[in-house]
């Protein structure tokens, strides 16, 4: 059965972040995309030039849209914004069954912030409803309001904070760790699980975080284990990062080639 995946999330026109980003890798990881949109930005490889959030009232009206009529088996959930959507999100999908991954979206790979400082502690208060949040190590400091983590040790302990906050479990991306490594750390109550990786020399890193998210979410609603799915994701991303070169877009942080095996002619 092909799994239906929820997008929550923010458009990103240059298509390469946001639920662009969202759908292309949802479908390449053989899932039905679904989508409810919380803002949307004028931006392209080079920055974020506008934002326009969407009204919570309406954002609560897509999801009820959805749940009334469509299964939802997974959710991914990136930009939220403000206060107000964080609650709108928060109240429209309770009770549902369905695992539910939280990127906290809060800075642009450009630098421009996303998520409104005053919204930072109620995404805290909407962490317990995740089954796993997917900080980078940036947005782990924003949350728990410490310095950002420098080494293996440090993402350690700023996992198990995150996890104090809530959630079921927490992937932690280790991308802006220094070195020739981006080792990404998986944290639950089974306990701690590195994922290793490989440093990519490119600057075609545009919607990595929404693109881990969503096949993240893809591989859970297909039934993988959360270790499982962590690692197909973050397999995934990196063959997306390496292909990336077929593409010519932009001239800033350019997108990862979410269609790579499709291009190729293989299947994932």
């Amino acid at each position: 059965m092909i799994p239906n995946i929820l997008s929550i999330a923010g458009s990103d026109p240059s298509g390469g972040a946001g639920i662009q980003a969202d759908i292309k890798t949802i479908l390449a990881n053989g899932g039905y995309a679904m989508a409810v949109i919380t803002a949307l930005t004028a931006q392209n490889t080079q920055g974020v030039t506008g934002v326009q959030m969407i009204a919570p009232d309406f954002v609560m009206a897509q999801i009820a849209a959805i749940r009334a009529d469509i299964r939802v088996d997974a959710v991914k959930i990136g930009i939220l914004g403000d206060a107000g959507i964080v609650g709108a999100v928060v109240a429209g999908l309770s009770g549902l069954d369905a695992p539910i991954v939280l990127n906290p979206v809060m800075v642009a790979k450009s630098g421009d912030r996303l998520l409104q400082t005053a919204a930072v502690a109620a995404l805290c208060a909407a962490l317990p409803m995740a089954t796993v949040v997917t900080p980078n190590l940036p947005e782990a400091a924003d949350l728990l309001d410490l310095p950002e983590a420098m080494t293996r040790t440090d993402m350690e302990d700023q996992a198990h904070a995150l996890l104090a906050l809530g959630p079921r479990a927490v992937l932690l991306k280790g991308g802006h760790l220094g070195g020739d490594d981006c080792p990404d750390l998986l944290a639950s109550a089974e306990g701690l699980v590195w994922l290793p990786g490989v440093r990519v020399a490119t600057r075609k890193t545009h919607g990595t975080g929404c693109t881990l998210s969503s096949a993240l979410a893809t591989h859970l609603g297909l039934g993988l284990t959360l270790p499982e799915a962590a690692a197909h994701a973050k397999a995934y991303v990196a063959r997306a990062i390496a292909t990336a070169d077929a593409l010519t877009v932009g001239m800033g942080h350019g997108p990862t080639h979410h269609f790579h095996a499709l291009f190729k002619g293989n299947t994932l």
